[in-house]
């Protein structure tokens, strides 16, 4: 059975960092391509960031130079480092698998607010 489960997300204030994190099971983690998703209210779900299963990372314009996405295939987890937050990262955020099937998380919350 694949479970993606995200943790991590939490309420932080303007410019402060937060960390999230994604374990795969049940998937032959090293094999996928791995992303970082996130959706405000009404808003559609856009990329944050991505990591090839060949470490090749992409971001998202707004996010660039503030958030980091890394991967460690010994633990199947996809990590977000979210630096200099701003109240417009609001938002749940989502990791999504790619193999090429695809399997997403059921996100987790993160907050800017002072």
């Amino acid at each position: 059975q694949v479970q993606i489960v995200e943790s991590g997300g939490g309420l932080v204030q303007p410019g402060g960092s937060l960390r999230v994190s994604c374990v795969a099971s049940g998937i032959l983690f090293r094999l996928f391509d791995m992303g970082w998703y996130r959706q405000a209210p009404g808003k559609q779900r856009d990329m944050v960031a991505s990591i090839t299963k060949r470490g090749a990372t992409n971001y998202a314009d707004s996010v660039k130079g503030r958030f980091a996405i890394s991967r460690d295939n010994d633990k199947n987890t996809v990590y977000l480092q979210m630096n200099s937050l701003k109240p417009e990262d609001t938002a749940v955020y989502y990791c999504k698998a790619v193999s090429p099937t695809t399997y997403w998380g059921q996100g987790t919350q993160v907050t800017v607010s002072s």
